[in-house]
């Protein structure tokens, strides 16, 4: 499963105006309600409220992937945000988050959510690749950068 599969450009948000977690949670889950018609934003904020509350999806080197299911997804769905300052999200490391991946997933769909989970940490553990994209010029870069790296693997 690659990322390009679930991500279109017009779901990166190169400038995320949120400066503290929650405010990035309602952001992503906003824009993410806004291009999906069978999603509010209260229920995606919700589902990713609840599962921060269970730890922090925030994995260390500037990225967090807010994620959980919804019962009207029918496929995956993903939005990523950036906060070129970082922001404080409870990340393992201490560290400040950069990029925000948030996936919605159908709710019987453990073995491709599990798998799209795997494919985003792997895609992004590389440093020279987060840079490029804290870097990149906005949304189109940013996707073709996702997606070149996508190739890789």
């Amino acid at each position: 499963m690659q990322i390009v599969s679930f991500i279109r450009p017009e779901m990166i948000l190169p400038a995320l105006s949120a400066t503290g977690k929650l405010d990035v949670i309602r952001e992503l889950a906003d824009h993410l309600a806004s291009h999906f018609d069978q999603f509010e934003a209260d229920e995606i904020d919700k589902i990713l409220c609840d599962r921060e509350e269970l730890a922090s999806t925030a994995i260390g080197e500037g990225v967090a992937i807010p994620h959980g299911k919804h019962p009207s997804a029918s496929e995956i769905v993903a939005c990523i945000g950036r906060a070129r300052d970082g922001i404080d999200f409870d990340s393992m490391d201490g560290k400040p988050t950069f990029l925000f991946f948030v996936m919605i997933a159908p709710e019987n769909s453990t073995g491709s959510h599990l798998k799209a989970l795997a494919r985003i940490s792997r895609v992004l553990k590389g440093d020279d690749f987060r840079r490029r994209l804290l870097e990149a010029r906005d949304a189109q870069e940013m996707y073709e950068l996702i997606a070149e790296e996508d190739a890789k693997y």
